[in-house]
């Protein structure tokens, strides 16, 4: 019976960024099937009084420099966003409203590849709007159900649901109930997908 992967994210954490990159293959490589959590990782922060890497600046170097090294690992390439850290609000409700539409993965990537490789200022709506256009995508038409009291309910939700089940940043994975935090986990979690008890 398949395993389920849970991928709690947000498209501004450049960790969660190199996880996106990984997570599908290691689904495919485990027979998993990937269930992607967007939730805002601000909310998660001021509800358990964590704070970014970035906040402080001997970790922020230090964290920046050991991304550089899992990109390189990856055999993917990572640019340190100008602008960060970016407000994704409207970001992670684009995600949310796409979860369930075959545009969803086109989304992700224009979400992740905007601010990780092109460098964008994707709180900016008209830098945002160009963005998913680019990528194929009707801009108007995802702003406008992004902006639905649905979505921006089960963005609100499933980040709540986060710190209820022990969520402090992203990315975040879930089998079953074993939480793995960090995109630096990935060998656990797919030691434990793989039936290897960590």
């Amino acid at each position: 019976m398949s395993q389920t992967l849970e991928f709690f994210f947000d498209v501004g954490s450049p960790a969660s960024y190199l996880a996106w990159t990984q997570a599908p293959a290691l689904a495919a490589r485990t027979d998993a099937t990937l269930r992607y959590r967007p939730m805002l990782l601000g909310g998660v922060f001021k509800a358990t009084g964590n704070a970014s890497p970035a906040a402080v600046p001997a970790k922020g170097r230090y964290s920046r420099h050991d991304m550089q090294r899992f990109a390189r690992c990856y055999g993917v390439t990572l640019t340190m966003n100008p602008h960060f850290p970016v407000n994704t609000l409207m970001c992670m409700r684009l995600a949310t409203a796409a979860l369930d539409s075959d545009q969803h993965d086109t989304m992700l990537r224009a979400l992740f590849e905007g601010l990780w490789l092109r460098e964008r200022d994707l709180s900016d709506p008209e830098v945002l709007g160009r963005t998913l256009a680019e990528a194929g995508l009707d801009a108007e038409h995802w702003a406008a159900r992004a902006q639905t009291p649905a979505v921006k309910d089960a963005l609100k939700a499933t980040t709540e649901e986060a710190v209820a089940r022990g969520v402090f940043g992203a990315p975040t994975f879930f089998v079953g109930e074993e939480m793995f935090f960090g995109q630096d986990r990935m060998d656990f979690v797919e030691a434990t997908l793989s039936g290897y008890s960590i």
